[in-house]
């Protein structure tokens, strides 16, 4: 998490010490957040290292902690409202006392009372009674007054999230600039099923982690992406740049927006360094703890769309990457092998890709390798 900055402000005639509380330094990719939410409120003694504001960024979110004890005497901005790096955000009363001492009398007097509870009694029922009445009446009438309105023509606008926002402008971006092509083909996963049903068990005994399609994905696309290494370069003006390397980019969907975390080098890792490195992105994406540095990088991008059911797509590029590979629902079909019809777990697989550094023979040529490694995963062996 990024160093918070702070800075002590005193008025002349003030009799307390004040401290601003400023946004985090954000990555350099990242020029503004919007604050989601604050914590406490006006009054509020906060300790040192207590979260008091959340920022989203078009990443992920970052929390804003109090670098010292005080009471917050105002706040600078208001939620929902987009913020810059080191923008002031909270002002504290770093000499304001804690209010500690006065919480213990609270659980000392709370036990008297309940001893008095049966004298208590008889007055306690009226009370809560005579009220108690009122409050349900009004609200279903308010209810029924309040409903209509909205419904009459059952519209609500929700302003959209930094993450949403920024997903937005990249995808219009992608669209707007690279020359997209997609070429398909289609995986017999009979392989790999039985691969991953004999060993699933031992896997996850040894390495804490299940035995997925990803690892396997993943191992496959680097091995094709070094055969081909335009598929692994980008568009830099009128240069194109060429990666040794094979970062992937893995599409996580939270609920958000959807995170690419990057799995690195991923030419030199097992695949259970694969696994047990999505499955360590997919645990600190859900908690909102993936952190910016997490996500740059990427040379290249799956998307699975067939965990959501999907059975054909075209996915959309991830600027400044010049390709992605769609991995999709698998399905029972019937195919021709040695001439006879059989049933085999078919997946559609779709490689989009920008023409105008990528090649059809390239392009294919790589999403055929893929295929290959992922139905014969022994080729991955041999290289």
């Amino acid at each position: 998490m990024p160093a918070l900055s702070s800075r002590a402000v005193r008025s002349a005639p003030a009799l307390w010490k004040e401290l601003e509380i400023l946004t985090p330094e954000f990555a350099e990719s990242v020029s503004k957040g919007r604050l989601s939410k604050f914590s406490f409120g006006v009054g509020d003694y906060v300790n040192r290292d207590d979260i008091v504001a959340v920022i989203e960024t078009d990443k992920s979110a970052a929390e804003v902690r109090t670098p010292e004890s005080g009471k917050i005497l105002k706040f600078i901005v208001e939620e929902g409202t987009d913020v810059e790096r080191k923008q002031p955000l909270i002002v504290i009363d770093t000499d304001a006392p804690a209010p500690a001492a006065k919480a213990e009398p609270t659980a000392t007097t709370a036990t008297p009372t309940t001893t008095a509870t049966p004298t208590a009694t008889p007055s306690t029922p009226p009370k809560p009674a005579a009220p108690a009445p009122p409050t349900p009446k009004p609200t279903p009438t308010t209810t029924t007054t309040t409903t209509p309105s909205p419904s009459n023509d059952g519209v609500r606008r929700v302003r959209m999230s930094v993450m949403r926002s920024r997903i937005a402008e990249r995808l219009k971006q992608a669209q707007n600039t690279a020359a997209m092509l997609t070429t398909f083909n289609e995986i017999d996963m009979s392989n790999i099923i039985e691969f991953r049903e004999k060993y699933k068990e031992s896997f996850l005994q040894k390495h804490g982690v299940k035995l997925g399609f990803m690892g396997a994905f993943c191992k496959a696309s680097a091995y094709a992406l070094k055969d081909q290494p335009s598929v692994n370069a980008y568009l830099d003006g009128e240069d194109v740049v060429y990666h040794d390397y094979v970062n992937i980019s893995v599409a996580v969907a939270t609920p958000k927006g959807l995170v690419v975390p990057v799995v690195r080098n991923v030419e030199q890792l097992s695949i259970a360094g694969i696994e047990k490195t999505i499955n360590n992105y997919g645990i600190k994406a859900r908690e909102g703890k993936l952190p910016i540095e997490d996500m740059d990088g990427g040379t290249f991008t799956i998307s699975n769309g067939g965990v959501f059911g999907s059975l054909m797509g075209t996915p959309i590029l991830n600027p400044p990457q010049s390709a992605i590979l769609g991995m999709h629902k698998t399905e029972d079909r019937p195919v021709v092998v040695n001439g006879q019809i059989v049933i085999r777990p078919m997946m559609y697989v779709a490689l989009t890709y920008d023409h105008r550094i990528i090649d059809g023979r390239e392009a294919v040529t790589t999403l055929k390798k893929i295929k290959e490694a992922i139905e014969d995963p022994r080729i991955l062996l041999l290289d």
